[in-house]
C-alpha cells in the first residue's frame, strides 16, 4: 500500500526535497538530456553551436578539472545545498585540528549509493567545513567520466571536484604552501554495489595506492566515516556470486562505474522511489596520521604496507569510537575487504 505524503508539509520541508530531487536530476537524468540534445543538434541547421562548444572545451578548458582551479566559492555556497543538507540532516565533526601548512589525503568513507555525505561535505559548504577547517580547501575526487559530460562538467568543476587520475590528485598534493586536501572516496564504484542498511563492508585491503602517493608527497592522511550513508536506501539482493552481481561486475569493469539497483522514496509518497530516505547522516573526521615523504626513489612496498595497516587500524579504532553516538549497534563491526 502507497504511504503518501501528508498535504501539511512545511515549506522548509518542501525545500529540502527539492534540493535532493535537482542533486538526482543532476547525476542520474541530464546526462540522458544532454545526450539528446548533441544529436538533435549534430543532424540539425545548428550543427556549428557544437563546434563552438566543444572548440572552446578543447582550445580553452581541456585540462582545467584536473586542477580544481574552476571552483566557485558562490557556487559551493549556494542556499540549495543548505537545503540539502538539511533534508537527511548531515552534521560535520572533528576530532583533531589539521595544520593549515600541510595537504592532506583525506579517505571517505563508506561510498553508499550516491555518495550523498562526501558530496556535500567536500564538494560544497554546507556542513561548514572550511569553517571548521579553516586553511584548508578540500577537492573531492571524482571519476573523469564526470567531466566528459557537456553542461553538467561545468557544474562539477565549480564545485572544486577534480578527476581520480593520479597526475590530478598528485597537483593537489603538490602545493608547497599546504593547506590542501584530496578527498578520495577509496572503496570506488565497487563498494557501492554493498551500500545497503546494516552493511559495514568497505573494499580497502587491496586500495593502497592512495598510500603510495602519500609517502611520495609527505601527506597525512585522515580517515573519516560518514554513519548513515549505507541506510540511506534499500538494494536488490546482489550477494557475490550471484548473477546480478556478476552482471554488476562486469558492468563495472566495461564503464567504470556501478548500476546498483537501489530504491528509497518517492517525491510525494513514502513507499518507493529513487529520492533517499530522510536518515540523519553523521560524518566524523579523524585525526591526521603523519606520513613521512620518501626522497629521491618511489616507496617500496614494505612501506606501502606498513602505511595501509596503520590507517586501517586507524579507521577501525574511529569507527568503533563513534558506532554507537550515531545509530549504530555495540556489535558491529567495521569489515575490510
Amino acid at each position: 500500500m502507497v504511504e503518501f505524503a501528508p498535504l501539511n508539509i512545511s515549506l522548509s520541508r518542501r525545500l529540502q526535497t527539492f534540493a535532493v530531487t535537482f542533486y538526482l536530476f543532476l547525476f542520474l537524468i541530464l546526462p540522458v538530456i544532454v545526450v539528446y540534445i548533441l544529436y538533435s543538434l549534430a543532424v540539425s541547421s545548428y550543427w556549428w553551436l557544437l563546434c563552438i562548444y566543444f572548440g572552446w572545451w578543447i582550445l580553452f578548458d581541456k585540462d582545467t578539472y584536473r586542477t580544481g582551479n574552476s571552483r566557485s566559492e558562490l557556487f559551493r555556497n549556494w542556499i540549495l545545498w543548505k537545503w540539502m543538507a538539511d533534508y537527511f540532516p548531515i552534521k560535520l565533526y572533528k576530532t583533531a585540528e589539521l595544520r593549515k601548512d600541510k595537504n592532506y589525503i583525506i579517505g571517505c568513507h563508506p561510498h553508499g549509493i550516491l555518495s550523498f555525505g562526501h558530496f556535500l561535505n567536500f564538494a560544497t559548504e554546507s556542513t561548514g567545513f572550511s569553517k571548521m577547517f579553516p586553511g584548508i580547501t578540500p577537492s573531492l575526487v571524482t571519476l573523469p567520466s564526470q567531466f566528459f559530460i557537456p553542461f553538467r562538467r561545468e557544474i562539477v568543476k565549480w564545485t572544486g571536484s577534480i578527476s581520480s587520475d593520479v597526475e590530478s590528485i598528485e597537483y593537489i598534493l603538490k602545493h608547497p604552501e599546504g593547506g590542501h586536501a584530496a578527498c578520495l572516496v577509496i572503496g570506488g564504484a565497487e563498494e557501492a554495489l554493498d551500500a545497503k542498511p546494516n552493511c559495514n563492508d568497505l573494499i580497502l585491503s587491496r586500495r593502497k595506492g592512495f598510500c603510495k602517493l602519500a609517502l611520495k608527497h609527505g601527506a597525512s592522511l585522515v580517515p573519516l566515516y560518514n554513519f548513515g550513508e549505507n541506510k540511506l536506501y534499500n538494494q536488490v539482493e546482489n550477494k557475490k556470486g550471484s548473477k546480478l552481481r556478476i552482471f554488476q561486475t562486469k558492468f563495472k569493469n566495461i564503464t567504470g562505474f556501478s548500476a546498483p539497483l537501489f530504491m528509497g522514496r518517492g517525491i510525494f509518497q513514502y513507499t518507493w522511489g529513487i529520492l533517499p530516505y530522510r536518515q540523519e547522516l553523521n560524518t566524523v573526521v579523524g585525526r591526521p596520521i603523519e606520513v613521512e615523504k620518501v626522497e629521491g626513489r618511489d616507496p617500496t612496498n614494505e612501506e606501502i604496507n606498513e602505511l595501509h595497516k596503520k590507517y586501517c587500524d586507524a579507521l577501525i579504532k574511529l569507527f568503533d569510537e563513534n558506532k554507537e553516538k550515531y545509530g549504530f549497534d555495540k556489535e558491529a563491526i567495521l569489515n575490510i575487504l
